[in-house]
């Protein structure tokens, strides 16, 4: 009911006729929300690139990741191919306005290389990693955001999908973010300090996100993802149903964001670039879906990835 507009409408001519200034008229404020509502998180590289915000989340995904035809090792080019049909649930919770617990890392994975390849089909879990991130920075009338995470990663993964090695990790990182009326702008700075520098190399890296709001359910994006070796692991003998242990020995390369394999020789292809295009669709204010399609720039067979698509949900409390 309209009572307010009523009563004020009597009030100024009753007011007027006895001499009174009539008093002002108070409208109750309205919350109009954060500008950072309509922020959504980036999709590739997930175990170590996220919003600079506190939030409680759920994050199911999905990933189906191709392995190189052939690696670059010390024997030469060994086959592979293949396929990693991934899967992981990503939580959150906000403790407060401006520090959130985050688990950024556990999951399933089903490995499966070609018949020609000296690899091992395997199947099991991986890590798990957890931690706090502090958005230390944040302007409602900017649009600008910047956080600090810190988490371990724990090695109780299963070896033959290149996990549980060493002694764990801390992973450190800066991430920032803008939003405006119809853009988004993301990106994170960090690198995984391995407790055990000879089980696990240490990997610096940088990831950007851009997307586009065309409708209010239509969000398109490009993302980069860029590794660094910062210091090779020994080689030394792990993961052994895996070509006998021999795997961080002979390859010349790191595993990326979901493996780390102390290879002796990663120093030969210390960079890793990759690059992805895909799109945000939001169904609701709580609920969005994503998926991309992502793709080395460096050399193939200087990694594990010849490709990957990466679909996911968000659910925001």
């Amino acid at each position: 009911m309209k009572t307010l507009p009523l009563v004020t409408a009597l009030a100024l001519p009753l007011s007027a006729f006895a001499g009174e200034t009539p008093p002002p008229v108070v409208t109750p404020p309205v919350d109009e929300g954060s500008v950072f509502d309509a922020a959504q998180r980036p999709i590739t590289n997930p175990t170590l690139f996220d919003l600079p915000l506190a939030r409680t989340q759920v994050h199911g995904i999905y990933m189906y990741h191709r392995f190189p035809d052939s690696l670059d090792t010390q024997l030469g080019e060994v086959p592979a191919g293949g396929e990693a049909n991934i899967f992981a649930l990503q939580l959150e919770f906000a403790l407060t306005d401006t520090i959130s617990f985050t688990a950024t890392k556990d999951g399933y994975a089903d490995v499966n290389f070609d018949s020609n390849s000296p690899m091992s089909d395997a199947d099991g879990f991986a890590n798990l990693a957890g931690g706090l991130k502090w958005n230390f920075y944040k302007n409602e009338a900017t649009g600008v955001a910047a956080a600090f995470t810190g988490v371990v990663e724990f090695p109780v993964g299963d070896e033959d999908i290149f996990q549980g090695e060493g002694d764990g990790a801390a992973i450190l990182s800066l991430s920032g973010m803008r939003i405006g009326e119809n853009y988004q702008v993301a990106s994170v700075l960090g690198a995984k300090l391995p407790f055990d520098n000879n089980a696990e190399s240490i990997v610096g890296y940088a990831s950007g996100h851009f997307s586009y709001k065309v409708t209010s359910w239509f969000q398109p994006l490009i993302e980069a993802n860029w590794f660094y070796v910062i210091d090779e692991g020994d080689g030394g003998s792990r993961y052994s149903d895996q070509v006998a242990g021999a795997v961080p020995a002979v390859v010349n390369f790191e595993g990326g964001d979901l493996f780390n394999l102390g290879a002796a020789n990663a120093s030969e292809n210390r960079n890793f670039f990759t690059i992805a295009i895909g799109a945000r669709f939001p169904i609701t204010e709580n609920l969005a879906l994503g998926a991309a399609y992502e793709l080395p720039l460096t050399d193939d067979g200087a990694s594990l990835m010849k490709d990957r698509v990466t679909v996911d949900v968000v659910y925001t409390f």
